[in-house]
């Protein structure tokens, strides 16, 4: 038999290269941050998956604007989003307002959304 009919591929530095891009996928995957604010959404018949994309701002029963846990307030919502735009252009700006904060105060934060350049808003509701 001569050489060049034995001769095979060899597969380990391949392998390796796969696993190092599967762990760097892994570690670079960009998850929803969850403000940990416990309010009360109102309920509705029909939900929709969250997008990966999104800044989630939550607007609690006395009306206060949470933004990575901490109080921004209605005119502190531009100062958070318009960075986050800047970074990724194609952002949902999803806003958990409680059953009990005031309506005005929820459609504030979604005008500021708007004006901080975010096209996509959403109202998250209670599912069971």
């Amino acid at each position: 038999m001569s050489e060049e009919e034995d001769a095979k591929p060899d597969l380990s530095p391949m392998i390796d290269c796969v696993f190092i891009l599967l762990i760097f996928f892994i570690i670079t995957t960009v998850f929803v941050e969850e403000t940990g604010v416990q309010i009360n959404r109102p309920e509705a018949g029909v939900a929709s998956k969250l997008e990966k994309n999104s800044i989630l701002i939550a607007v609690t029963a006395d009306s206060k604007v949470i933004y990575g846990g901490r109080d921004v307030g209605v005119k502190g919502v531009q100062a958070v989003v318009r960075p986050l735009v800047a970074e990724t252009e194609d952002i949902t700006c999803i806003i958990q307002g409680d059953e009990r904060a005031r309506h005005g105060v929820v459609t504030q934060v979604q005008d500021e959304c708007l004006e901080a350049g975010v096209q996509k808003r959403l109202l998250t509701i209670a599912t069971d």
